[in-house]
């Protein structure tokens, strides 16, 4: 079983629900290594010194901005710490607005909210009442080196927490050459309309994921399988460096009393009014060199 990514509480208002959060996704890419054509040896990826052209331990690396071609402001752990927000163990929701109000386009990457013990009762208050209201919670979550904006929405009997793009990372589509008017402007006759309609009415069907296969990945790992059984693989040397992993990273007791206590907060305070939190993003400490890096397929 996946091992949790984060632990803390989901709060909205003044109730905390302990939860962790899982993966949401599996990756099933093909991986591969880069090799020598001549002698099928893998290919490192070394930290060289522009100037010098020596290697560069991780000790001596440091973080900097470019600010200007060729010119850096270089930033210390306690610079980074400083933009931090003070909390990064809660998933605090900001608001909470329709379903059908976010585009497509700002959803980004899944994860499974799931109680802790003894914490269900608020896990599935929130899970029912976003499930009646048509309405999703939006919040923010700091994992690992960043905080992200991120909604939080009933999905069966779990929660899932949907990170999210900044408007700021999308390009609107209004700045391509996007045919806009009516349809009749384009010469596209009634008729083609109705067929058009008949056309996707045939075509309907239920929506059942696991219809869909990746067939790409599939038919290349036959491929690499026939390959292996006509050629064989390639023997590592004994000698060489494994590959290193990259580094990362109370219950509810009354909850009608939190629930109108939190409602009376709301009517005191206007929403938007709340002073907007400074995006956390955290020192990484690498871990030992890697010898070389994957391509996915």
């Amino acid at each position: 079983m996946p091992r949790p990514i984060w632990n803390g509480t989901l709060s909205f208002g003044l109730l905390n629900i302990p939860v962790s959060l899982m993966p949401g996704e599996r990756r099933t890419d093909l991986s591969f290594r880069m090799l020598d054509a001549r002698n099928k040896a893998p290919i490192r990826y070394e930290r060289i010194n522009s100037e010098t052209g020596e290697e560069v331990p991780w000790k001596d690396i440091v973080k900097a901005f470019e600010y200007d071609k060729g010119s850096y402001v270089v930033l210390e752990n306690s610079d980074i710490k400083s933009a931090a927000p003070e909390s990064h163990d809660a998933i605090e929701v900001e608001s909470f607005v329709d379903a059908e109000a976010i585009g497509p386009q700002f959803f980004e990457k899944p994860y499974v909210l799931v109680p802790t013990r003894k914490s269900e009762k608020g896990y599935v208050l929130l899970r029912e009442t976003l499930q009646r209201t048509g309405k999703i919670g939006i919040a923010r979550v700091v994992i690992r080196t960043r905080e992200s904006l991120c909604a939080i929405m009933p999905q069966g009997d779990a929660l899932l927490l949907i990170m999210m793009r900044y408007p700021q990372e999308l390009i609107d589509a209004d700045d391509y050459a996007i045919p806009s008017g009516k349809s009749s402007e384009y010469r596209i006759s009634a008729r083609e309309l109705e067929m058009a309609g008949q056309l996707i009415t045939s075509m309907e069907s239920k929506w059942s994921p696991g219809d869909y296969k990746d067939e790409f990945r599939a038919r290349l790992h036959k491929v690499i399988e026939k390959r292996i059984k006509a050629k064989g693989g390639v023997v590592p040397k004994a000698d060489e460096a494994p590959e290193a992993a990259e580094g990362a990273a109370t219950n509810v007791v009354d909850f009608m009393s939190l629930l109108q206590k939190s409602i009376d907060a709301k009517k005191r305070t206007p929403a938007g009014s709340a002073k907007k939190k400074v995006p956390r993003k955290v020192a990484k400490t690498t871990r030992a060199r890697k010898t070389s890096r994957s391509r996915s397929a």
